[in-house]
This record gives C-alpha cells, structure tokens and sequence, in this order.
C-alpha cells in the first residue's frame, strides 16, 4: 500500500527545490529544450547564471528528482525528469474534485463522483 506521508515529504521536497527563482527558471528553460536537454555552457549563457551557482542549483534539482545528467565527451547535458513531475502533478490532482479531505478518508462523501484529473494537463509535452 502506499504511504501517503511519504509522498508528501517526497513531493514537498520537490516543490521546495523549485520554490527558488533560479531553479524554477532552470526547469522551464530545461522543459523547452526536452527531450533533448541542454549543456551546461547553454544553460549558463541563457539565463546568466555564475558558473558555480548554476552547478549549486542544478545539483539540488538533480538530488530531488527533478533533472538527470549524463555526460556527454567534456559535456554534462541535463535534462527534465518528466515522469517525475508528472507524478507530482498526479499527487496534487488526486484528490481534486473528491469532497474528501486528505488523510481523513478513503472514501468520498455520498452523492459525490470522484473523477481523476485531466491527464492532458500533465502529458510530456513532445
């Protein structure tokens, strides 16, 4: 069964990342390059970010989650982790529409359908 406390210190954590200005500058700059990603040289001439704060914001987004790297030659690409905040997405949209109020009940109160999200609010952009 799923842990719902974890989830949200899991999912908090990620909001928490992006709560910084750079680092949600970051994501959006990475999510218009996706799939594909951008190097750090890249990232670094289009928001003008100092080297070392850019290495700062991008290790803290990668340690939650929400980018990978790979190296590439002399290159480090970063790219945004979609499936992640897809999931993060589907956590805040989960209980949206229910009636219930979360960590109170499974259950959502008579005369009330509970419907999932709009899942094409939360599909990978191509």
């Amino acid at each position: 069964m799923k842990n719902i406390a974890d989830d949200v210190i899991r999912f908090a954590d990620m909001m928490a990342a992006m709560g910084a200005e750079p680092r949600l500058r970051i994501m959006r700059t990475l999510l218009s390059a996706h799939p594909r990603g951008m190097v750090v040289g890249d990232i670094q001439n289009e928001l003008g970010i100092p080297g070392s704060t850019l290495s700062h914001h991008l290790e803290k987004l990668k340690n939650e989650g929400l980018v990978s790297v790979r190296r590439e030659r002399q290159f480090l690409r970063y790219t945004a982790d979609t499936d992640a905040l897809q999931q993060l997405l589907s956590f805040l949209y989960e209980e949206c529409c229910s009636g219930r109020r979360p960590g109170r009940s499974d259950r959502a109160p008579k005369g009330r359908r509970v419907d999932s999200p709009d899942r094409s609010l939360i599909r990978e952009r191509r």
